[in-house]
């Protein structure tokens, strides 16, 4: 009694009382909330941590760490989900996630801190890919826009909350409660799960065979390209012997990795992922999009501060009001993809963030805090359009057992998108400021200004010429994806049709 059954199989909720499903929906929620606050949450406390446990050389690696594992482990997660079940996976996610937490809160240097912040990395992955696989079984195709809303509304909520939360604690506490706070809404979720989703028993299978060689050579090859981008003109140069031997070591490792997934009778990375064309087709479209987040998120607050002189709570408001405007335009763009088709409500999605972006470079300077904001609340509507029916087409492609490795890959390449899109950018951010102030300009340096005071008017006029470089570069990736749902994804998405319910 109480079992909440995957929709594909039978409705979602058929004999079980309607406050059993919500208890199963507040334990995604929640699940999420735990994998969308970690990273904005600790980036307040950074001054607090250094100041306490040092190693202020390495600690962005508190970030890329654990970056790295989410990442690397998606595609694993998914294919272990299709094997023995979601439940299992999540619950194995959300333990490993809460002793990566705690094992952060003993943390008694930078090196243990890193260490421990892969470990959470490890369940967070579990915990990204899980949940969203697990929205699309709970409901049938016309409901499932509900509970994909509320998930955006989840990264909504934390992305705008994280921050402040993170530096209440710093400031009021102490950093280490930054990662305590996880462990009371880590074991409600857990509880939840444990007491009301149960899996229904499915066909008996041969035993499975799970492709550990496939998942340690994928685990392999996505570390050490990640690495390479996200170290890559930070920590060496980019052609010094470092940077080239680690993205040859990742060269070597991926060909190994086709070979590996071509032997194995149950591959990781599955070959139809990429053969059918609307996966890939949207693999690579929501690659595209983590690229082109990366402009807003990581450099219109440095623009807000520096070029706008705007206050560092009122830069991040400038940023922030694309979480009010994105699960909106989600929440509504199904009574659009319902006439049109999934395609094209996300072409016209992305085309009109193209737009968007382009009109950011012919801002005036300096201008008003209004006209960045404008366009941030216009972005976040457009991408609303774009990312949701995306994610609902391509989980309606496909049946239970192979819902989870599409999600994994879906995510996986938008996560890997805004790894290489970081590095990207950032190159061409600084590669501009150093043109414009003879060659001893980077983005460290007007940080630093900003720090000290305000940046002079020839770091003000840089800054703004490389926002608005970046954010061309972004409506390029934005393009990019649109010619690629014009050209590889089919009209109308082959969904699998669905018990009556």
């Amino acid at each position: 009694m109480g079992d909440i059954r995957p929709a594909t199989r039978e409705a979602a909720g058929q004999g079980t009382a309607t406050w059993k499903r919500g208890a199963v929906v507040a334990a995604l929620m929640l699940s999420m909330a735990l994998a969308a606050l970690d990273s904005t949450i600790v980036s307040t406390a950074v001054p607090q941590i250094v100041g306490d446990l040092g190693g202020f050389s390495v600690f962005s690696w508190l970030f890329s760490g654990y970056l790295l594992a989410v990442t690397v482990t998606l595609p694993v997660y998914g294919k272990l989900s299709d094997t023995f079940g979601r439940k299992p996976v999540l619950v194995a996610g959300a333990i490993l996630f809460l002793l990566g937490s705690l094992l952060c809160a003993l943390a008694w240097n930078m090196g243990a801190l890193i260490a421990f912040r892969v470990v959470q990395g490890l369940g967070g992955g579990a915990l990204q890919g899980t949940v969203q696989t697990l929205a699309a079984d709970l409901y049938p195709l016309k409901e499932r826009p509900k509970i994909q809303s509320k998930l955006s509304t989840v990264w909504a909520v934390s992305a705008v909350a994280g921050p402040g939360l993170g530096g209440l604690l710093a400031a009021y506490a102490d950093w280490r409660w930054i990662f305590l706070v996880n462990l009371p809404i880590g074991v409600v979720a857990l509880w939840l799960i444990v007491r009301h989703l149960h899996e229904p028993q499915r066909e008996s299978r041969a035993r499975a065979r799970v492709d550990w060689a496939g998942a340690l050579a994928v685990f392999a090859t996505g570390g050490v390209l990640l690495t390479a981008l996200v170290q890559g003109g930070v920590a060496w140069p980019w052609l010094s012997a470092p940077s080239l031997a680690l993205f040859a070591g990742g060269l070597a490792l991926a060909c190994l990795v086709v070979v590996i997934e071509r032997r194995a009778a149950e591959p990781i990375i599955p070959g139809w992922v990429w053969r059918r064309r609307t996966i890939a087709a949207v693999n690579l479209t929501l690659g595209a999009l983590g690229l082109l987040m990366v402009a807003p998120t990581v450099f219109l607050p440095t623009y807000a501060q520096a070029v706008l002189d705007l206050d560092p709570v009122t830069a991040g408001f400038v940023l922030s009001v694309w979480t009010l405007s994105w699960p909106l335009s989600a929440a509504l763009s199904q009574h659009v993809y319902r006439r049109i088709g999934f395609r094209d409500t996300a072409l016209f999605g992305i085309g009109a963030a193209t737009l968007v972006l382009l009109a950011f470079p012919f801002l005036p300077y300096p201008g008003a805090a209004w006209q960045p904001t404008l366009l941030m609340l216009l972005l976040g509507a457009a991408l609303g359009l774009f990312q949701l029916p995306l994610i609902v087409g391509v989980q309606s492609t496909v049946g239970w057992s192979e819902r989870g490795t599409t999600t994994a890959s879906v995510l996986f390449c938008r996560q890997s998108g805004q790894t290489i899109g970081a590095a990207l950018f950032g190159a061409v951010a600084n590669g501009v400021l150093a043109a414009r102030l003879g060659g001893t300009g980077d983005l460290d340096s007007v940080a630093r200004d900003l720090d000290a005071g305000a940046p002079a008017e020839a770091t003000r006029h840089a800054v703004a010429d490389a926002v608005h470089a970046v954010y061309l570069g972004a409506a390029g990736a934005a393009a990019l994806a649109f010619l690629v749902l014009l050209c590889v994804a089919p009209r109308r998405f082959p969904v699998l049709s669905e018990p009556d319910h």
